[in-house]
């Protein structure tokens, strides 16, 4: 990997097989890998207390579910924010 030659202006990029990537990409590729290695690293279950109800589910689920609604609460406040 080569750092490619932008001069303040623009995103930052590498070179990776010829082929320049920003490094936001690669951040983002690294953290999903990560993220999705951890879910499945997790299988055990647990015991969740839902105000009333305790239910048990396995980890791996739970964590989707957190990731899934992280994800669109993410996107809806990145969406408000440039309407403004």
């Amino acid at each position: 990997m080569t750092q490619s030659s932008t001069q303040g202006h623009g995103p930052s990029t590498v070179t990776v097989k010829g082929r320049a990537m920003r490094l936001r990409t690669i951040g983002f590729v690294l953290l999903a890998a990560l993220t999705i290695w951890f879910i499945a690293a997790n299988t055990g279950s647990v015991t969740i207390r839902l105000w009333i109800p305790n239910v048990t589910l396995p980890l791996w689920s739970v964590l989707t579910v957190t990731l899934i609604v992280g994800i669109l609460l993410g996107l809806y406040i990145a969406r408000r924010r440039a309407r403004r």
